[in-house]
C-alpha cells in the first residue's frame, strides 16, 4: 500500500506540469494585454508598457512560463495584477470559506442522498421509490444556478426568510450549501439505489437470509457494504468537485471564496491567480482521486491496489 501512495505522489509532479503547461498557454492565448480590459478608463499606453514590463507580462510566453516554475518551486506563486497583493495570501483569505462551503454540501448530500436510495431500492416500485426517483432526477436535470435564482427569489426577495448576500451566519450557509449540495445529492442517490438493487440480489445476501440472519444484520452486514463501493467511486471527485466547483454559487451569493475570485480573475485575466488557483483545484481532485482507491481496499478485502 505504501509503495502505491508513493507511485501515486510521484505521478502528480508530471500532472501538475501538463496542468500548468496548458493553463499558462490557455490563460496568455488571447491577444492583449491583462492591464488593458476597462474600455471605460482606458490606461495610456505608455502605463500599460510599464505595468507589462514591471510584471514581466512584455517576455516570449516560453521564458514566463520557465520564469514562473521556477518562482513556483521556491513557493513563490506571485502577485496579483489586479489586487497587486500576494497570490497566496488571497487564496489563504478565501479557502477557508470554500472548503467550509463544500465540506458542508458534501455531508448535507450524503446525508440524504444514501439513507434516501437504499430505501428507495428497498421499497422498490413502491411511493417512496418513485418520490425519490422524482427528487433525483429534478436534482441532476435543473442547473444549479437555476435553482439558486428561484431559491434567491422565494426566500430571499419575496418573503425575506433568507439573506443571499454574504457570508458569516448560518442563515448565510443555508441556500448556498443546499443548492450546491443538490446535483451531486441527487446523482448519488441514483448511483446507491442501483448498487442497493444489486447488492441485494446476490447469492451471498440470500443465502446470509437462508441462514435466519435478521433483515438488518442481512442489509447492514452484507449488502450495504459492498453497495458503498461504486458510491465512494462518486464521493471522491464530487468531494474535490464540491470544493473546486462552487464558482457560480459563490458568484450569486457573494460569498467571499477563492472560487469567487477565480472567475473575477479570468474576467481580469489575471495570470497569477488563474494559474494559482487552477494549480489548487488540480491537486485537489487527484488527491481526492488517490483517497478514493484507498478507501476500496478498506470497503473490499478483495480489491488490491498495487
Amino acid at each position: 500500500m505504501l509503495r502505491y501512495v508513493i507511485r501515486r505522489l510521484l505521478l502528480v509532479i508530471p500532472t501538475m506540469f501538463f496542468v500548468a503547461l496548458i493553463t499558462f498557454s490557455l490563460a496568455h492565448a488571447a491577444p492583449g494585454s491583462p492591464f488593458d480590459k476597462n474600455p471605460n478608463r482606458p490606461l495610456p499606453e505608455e502605463t500599460i508598457e510599464r505595468l507589462n514590463r514591471f510584471y514581466g507580462v512584455d517576455r516570449p510566453i516560453h521564458e514566463q512560463f520557465v520564469l514562473y516554475l521556477a518562482n513556483l518551486l521556491q513557493g513563490e506563486l506571485g502577485t496579483s495584477f489586479t489586487r497587486n497583493r500576494p497570490v497566496v495570501d488571497i487564496i489563504g483569505q478565501g479557502i477557508g470559506t470554500t472548503a467550509q462551503l463544500g465540506i458542508q454540501a458534501l455531508l448535507v448530500a450524503l446525508a440524504f442522498s444514501i439513507p434516501l436510495g437504499i430505501v428507495s431500492a428497498l421499497k422498490q416500485n413502491t411511493i417512496i421509490d418513485y418520490a425519490s426517483l422524482l427528487i433525483a432526477t429534478i436534482g441532476t436535470t435543473i442547473p444549479g444556478f437555476v435553482t439558486a435564482i428561484f431559491l434567491i427569489y422565494f426566500f430571499g426577495v419575496t418573503f425575506h426568510l433568507l439573506p443571499f448576500v454574504g457570508w458569516g451566519t448560518w442563515q448565510h450557509m443555508v441556500m448556498p450549501t443546499f443548492i450546491l449540495a443538490l446535483g451531486p445529492g441527487a446523482f448519488l442517490t441514483r448511483i446507491t439505489r442501483a448498487s442497493m438493487l444489486e447488492a441485494i440480489r446476490q447469492d451471498y445476501v440470500r443465502t446470509a437470509r437462508s441462514k435466519g440472519l435478521a433483515e438488518r444484520a442481512v442489509i447492514v452486514g452484507h449488502a450495504l457494504k459492498n453497495a458503498l463501493i461504486p458510491v465512494a467511486t462518486i464521493v471522491g471527485p464530487a468531494t474535490a468537485g464540491l470544493i473546486t466547483g462552487s464558482f457560480i454559487i459563490e458568484q450569486l451569493f457573494s460569498v467571499p471564496g477563492i472560487g469567487r475570485f477565480y472567475v473575477l480573475s479570468i474576467n481580469q485575466r489575471d495570470y497569477p491567480m488563474i494559474m494559482s488557483t487552477t494549480l489548487l483545484y488540480a491537486f485537489i481532485i487527484m488527491v481526492a482521486n488517490l483517497t478514493v482507491d484507498i478507501v476500496y481496499g478498506a470497503l473490499d478485502p478483495r480489491i488490491k491496489v498495487t
